[in-house]
């Protein structure tokens, strides 16, 4: 009866221990994420500028697409040397100064280079530059398309409280911090579940430490150059298709774009954890093999929370990396896999060698 009280006693330590080891992980873990925190809200505008960037270019694709092209002018209906006053259907941008859709300037139709061709009637100061007369207004019209920027009045990132902005970049900083930490995070996660490995099984920090950061960053990246901007472009050109103003919140934007960069961030770890357990002899490449369409139902499961779109195309863009890596994953299992080995046994292959 002594002997099963000191038994119970020994696991109840044992127990504690690991609660304590738990807690003091999470406490060291907080604490780089407070540091890196730190770090990052320092260049928070610097951070919000560049998570800011798929948007604005997205929005100003669709802003683009929202101008049109320009229709060519029925010059049949207007006489040679009549003047007519011509009113600007779109924005655009002269000598550096916009004029808005609806600004009117005289016109005329003359022959040019044997062609009919409509004109400016007078020369057209514009800011400190004077257009000349006769100058196409196709010409005019162009030009000031092409050198007219992303207006970001008429939609872009918006705040909707006088603290908004401050909180933003609390947001920033906090979500970068995060993501900074990740090796350490990382390193936190191995040391808290190494005492349950054997002493060569330790030795796996490096290369796991290595790819799971060098995973991390490129599963961010992808979010960020190819399966956020698809989404942001699908969306948008709802909004265009029913006329809609588009002005997007900026908090609402931050928490969907490092939802997506951090989940898909994640998401990548998939070799990363194959690469550990078949080190370990708990997965087999032929229990991949043999699991592979339940992993499939849970890719999809997952794309479907991270897309933020219904559709099945942005559905497929987060689906396709990560089937990829797993069955990447199977090869790395098969490559690197090995079946558990005890350090006693070890020691006895050494022996007898």
């Amino acid at each position: 009866m002594d002997n099963d009280t000191k038994e119970q006693e020994g696991l109840q330590m044992s127990f504690l221990d690991h609660l304590d080891e738990l807690r003091q992980r999470l406490i060291y873990s907080l604490t780089g994420i407070g540091i890196a925190f730190a770090v990052c809200f320092y260049f928070s505008q610097d951070i919000y500028r560049f998570l800011a960037v798929p948007v604005t270019q997205q929005m100003q694709k669709a802003q683009k697409l929202k101008q049109g092209k320009i229709g060519k002018i029925d010059l049949n209906k207007v006489k040679e040397g009549e003047i007519n006053h011509y009113t600007l259907t779109e924005d655009t941008m002269l000598k550096g100064v916009k004029i808005q859709a609806g600004t009117t300037v005289l016109v005329k139709k003359i022959m040019k280079d044997d062609k009919p061709a409509l004109v400016l009637a007078q020369p057209w100061i514009v800011g400190a530059d004077q257009i000349s007369a006769e100058t196409p207004i196709e010409q005019i019209l162009e030009e000031g398309k092409s050198r007219l920027t992303y207006d970001e009045t008429r939609g872009g990132l918006v705040v909707t409280t006088v603290t908004g902005g401050f909180t933003i970049y609390m947001y920033v900083a906090l979500y970068a911090g995060i993501a900074l930490s990740i090796p350490f995070l990382f390193f936190q996660v191995w040391a808290f579940i190494s005492p349950g490995l054997y002493k060569h099984e330790k030795r796996y920090i490096a290369p796991v430490i290595t790819m799971g950061t060098v995973l991390f960053i490129m599963g961010a990246t992808f979010a960020y150059k190819i399966a956020f901007p698809a989404a942001c472009d699908y969306l948008l050109g709802w909004a265009q298709q029913g006329g809609f103003q588009t002005l997007l919140n900026a908090e609402n934007y931050l928490d969907l774009i490092m939802l997506i960069m951090i989940g898909l961030g994640i998401a990548f770890q998939i070799p990363t954890i194959s690469f550990v357990l078949g080190r370990i002899g708990l997965l087999t490449p032929r229990m991949m093999l043999k699991t592979w369409r339940y992993a499939i139902v849970i890719i999809a499961i997952l794309s479907a929370v991270l897309t933020p779109t219904p559709d099945a195309v942005n559905m497929l863009i987060f689906a396709a990396p990560m089937v990829v890596l797993y069955f990447l994953s199977i090869g790395i299992v098969w490559f690197f896999g090995k079946p558990r080995t005890s350090e006693k046994e070890i020691t006895e292959l050494a022996h007898s060698e």
